[in-house]
């Protein structure tokens, strides 16, 4: 998918655990896409049952909650065969906690699905931190993270399925969704805004 197609927020619904979280963070990055970038989006999010095939029109996916990951048959298909067709799906742990439900849940569906090995730390000079801003340390570190928040650890890196050399799930135990869930107006309060990262994540996926 190049610049010239409009970008569509996707946000994975799933039947298990909770899955409409962090409301206000589509509406922030799409602000942010608007005022960093020459890339055109929809302006609403689109939320899309994983069980449908409607996800096979979207090159970006969302997928976030707090509680149990557990995927039926119909969902288990589709998800595998959306990544390994190209696709890309940003997963967030809303729990921040590498234990917790969310987390032990959702690693073990992936396992089940594209094997015990398939999800792995990226190095911090993956070229996700260069596609358009640059994070020379890898992925920022959010508020949650640091105070105390989840699992009261700082996760220097994120997760990753790659599928013929490009990524095709990114997942964070960072909370990014929390870290992004403001009203977009609010920025200009900020000393840095926090929502850059987020842009890198949808580039990256949008240059696949």
């Amino acid at each position: 998918m190049g610049y010239g197609s409009k970008f569509t927020f996707a946000r994975l619904s799933y039947h298990s655990g909770d899955w409409d979280t962090d409301q206000r963070m589509p509406s922030n990055l799409l602000n942010s896409l608007i005022e960093y970038t020459t890339i055109p989006v929809e302006p609403h999010e689109k939320v899309v049952p994983l069980s449908s095939n409607d996800i096979f029109n979207y090159p970006f996916l969302y997928l976030s909650g707090h509680k149990l990951v557990q995927f039926d048959t119909v969902e288990r298909a589709n998800f595998k065969k959306y990544v390994q067709n190209g696709g890309f799906v940003f997963v967030d742990d809303c729990n921040h906690d590498i234990d917790g439900l969310f987390a032990k849940s959702f690693e073990a569906q992936m396992a089940a699905l594209f094997g015990a090995s398939a999800l792995k730390k990226i190095p911090n000079n993956h070229k996700l931190y260069h596609s358009f801003f640059s994070f020379d340390k890898g992925p920022p570190t959010t508020t949650f993270e640091l105070n105390g928040w989840g699992d009261d650890l700082v996760h220097d890196y994120l997760k990753a399925i790659e599928v013929n050399g490009r990524i095709g799930v990114l997942y964070s135990s960072k909370d990014y969704g929390c870290e992004w869930d403001y009203d977009f107006r609010n920025k200009r309060f900020m000393a840095e805004d926090n929502t850059k990262f987020g842009v890198n994540i949808i580039v990256y996926a949008m240059s696949l």
